[in-house]
């Protein structure tokens, strides 16, 4: 009789992607950790040890300014992985990862992943397709700040860290929002007053709860739906792809 798993490695999209046969050659190697708000897995011009592939966390890689505030770039949560240096080629990482929200996640060592990926298969086509998305992101998160206002922003950010964390609740202070988009704390408190007051989100003592999906996805710009369609991309084109393998197996197997 099968153990039910709290935390099963396919709780992550892109490890629940794989084909069995592949995911089933990772597993042993796969070590399940709880990450707590703060943990630094990894500092600027340092390599990378593991790679993490989170389930209920969520991790922000962001960049150290000299004046000492920290520029998020994207982040990841159950829809990726954080390590895509160590197969892009780059020895050292030029920007710094934390754990943004608490919960768990498998790592995985660096030395494996890598020649894992360069035996090709699923796994190479999967992360480089994912890799494809989080650049999206990231350049389109730069003209999310130039041109959406406050209010679009924090919505659309909402809504995205919903998504990687496949939870009504977030965990997080306002300060920590302040931070991550580059607005003022005062904004923050002001448009989360706001939400509140329309029914859509619940914040109390660093809790927000999204008690209306609907109504803050019309409240996000456009770039929320421009980044889940490329993130959701990845996976549709593994699911093409693997169809396409298993039909020319059958097809060859019927000679």
């Amino acid at each position: 009789m099968s153990t039910f798993h709290p935390h099963p490695p396919t709780q992550n999209r892109l490890l629940a992607a794989l084909p069995p046969i592949e995911l089933d050659d990772l597993a042993p190697h796969l070590e399940l950790v709880h990450l707590l708000p703060g943990d630094v897995l990894c500092k600027a011009g340092k390599q990378l040890s593991y790679a993490y592939f989170p389930t209920s966390s969520v991790i922000s890689i962001h960049c150290l300014l000299e004046n000492g505030t920290l520029s998020e770039l994207t982040s990841v949560g159950r829809e990726g992985m954080l390590g895509v240096s160590l197969f892009m080629g780059g020895e050292d990482t030029q920007s710094s990862a934390t754990v943004q929200s608490a919960g768990y996640g498998y790592r995985l060592n660096a030395a494996f992943l890598l020649q894992e990926f360069n035996e090709g298969g699923m796994l190479q086509r999967l992360l480089l397709r994912y890799s494809h998305a989080l650049v999206t992101e990231a350049a389109q998160n730069v003209i999310c700040s130039r041109y959406h206002t406050a209010q679009q922003r924090l919505c659309r950010w909402l809504m995205s860290t919903w998504d990687r964390l496949g939870s009504q609740e977030l965990v997080l202070t306002q300060e920590s929002i302040a931070s991550i988009l580059g607005i003022r704390r005062e904004s923050v408190t002001a448009i989360a007053r706001r939400l509140q007051e329309a029914g859509t989100i619940c914040y109390r003592r660093g809790r927000i709860m999204v008690n209306d999906q609907a109504a803050l996805q019309r409240e996000s710009c456009e770039c929320y739906d421009i980044i889940k369609k490329e993130f959701d991309g990845v996976f549709d084109d593994v699911r093409v792809c693997e169809k396409a393998r298993q039909n020319s197996i059958n097809a060859a197997n019927a000679l």
